[in-house]
């Protein structure tokens, strides 16, 4: 059973909010963001199996050895082995394709293709709600990947709303080779949260598209640059793109993100990208 596990990119990502579970402080960040994927992808292959094993391969592997009885694809299946009430049994393959900790959301693309691939080897008769309902404990990322199509996203990650249809258009991912996580970014956010801006029209072209996420951008962006100064060297390479068409940065980094409106357009774009950086082409909405 082989499921592929696509990168997500946040085009737009603002922060309105702060949920205090049980009226403790802190809480869980809310966000507004507009989430679409591409065709990078890690692959997860699942098997029949005694017991639960997971094996790594792939170009970014190794940067998930050190803890693999931390690795969320191994929660995901434990999680929905408990919930299911069977026993964790799979032989877990994950070739990983998506660099790690860089605001593409490989992680949570794996966990969510585990619990797709898991639910059907296992012969569980869950209902999509309660699938979506697993994938909100693993992580914020994991709902939206678990539906795999262009969303609005919103609450704490769990609210997904249709966004409209995506133009036909070529997108460069670039990543400095630094990696960043998350909870990082957000303790380092300051200053007043965003406002929440509803779609007032859908876009009918490209230059529709860029105009709302021009109006949006990327909250986390400063925090980010603060704590891995590099994101501001990639943000400016790609800006100064002959051919580009919008820049920002995916999620809360450090890969940050191009628009062409064609595939050639993009090429030549990566093809200038600085030695050292890591980078992929492709059409922006596959997943």
């Amino acid at each position: 059973m082989r499921q592929l596990a696509h990168a997500k990119i946040n085009l737009w990502l603002n922060v309105v909010g702060r949920r205090a579970p049980n009226g403790e402080k802190g809480g869980y960040h809310l966000i507004d963001s507009l989430v679409a994927f591409t065709d990078l992808a890690d692959v997860v292959e699942i098997g029949p199996s005694v017991g639960l094993s997971l094996a790594l391969d792939g170009p970014f592997a190794s940067l998930l050895a050190g803890e693999p009885g931390d690795n969320l694809v191994l929660k995901a299946a434990r999680l929905l082995a408990g919930h299911a009430n069977v026993p964790a049994r799979a032989a877990l393959r994950l070739t990983k394709n998506i660099p790690v900790a860089a605001g593409l959301g490989g992680g949570s693309a794996d966990a969510a293709a585990v619990l797709r691939a898991l639910a059907d080897l296992w012969h569980l008769a869950a209902p999509r709600g309660q699938i979506e309902e697993l994938a909100a404990l693993l992580g914020a990322d994991v709902p939206v990947c678990l539906a795999g199509r262009t969303c609005c996203v919103s609450g704490v990650g769990e609210r997904l709303a249709p966004a409209p249809s995506l133009p036909p258009c070529a997108v460069l991912l670039v990543n400095p080779g630094v990696a960043l996580s998350t909870a990082e970014v957000f303790a380092a956010r300051q200053g007043e949260f965003s406002r929440p801006r509803p779609l007032e029209r859908p876009w009918s072209d490209l230059p529709g598209l860029i105009e709302a996420l021009a109006a949006r951008g990327n909250d986390l962006a400063a925090p980010a640059i603060a704590l891995r100064p590099a994101i501001a060297d990639v943000l400016s390479f790609l800006r100064n793109c002959q051919e580009t068409r919008y820049a920002s940065m995916s999620g809360s980094g450090a890969t940050c993100f191009a628009l062409f409106e064609t595939r050639d357009a993009a090429h030549r774009a990566a093809s200038t990208t600085p030695r050292g950086w890591w980078r992929h082409v492709g059409p922006l909405g596959s997943g």
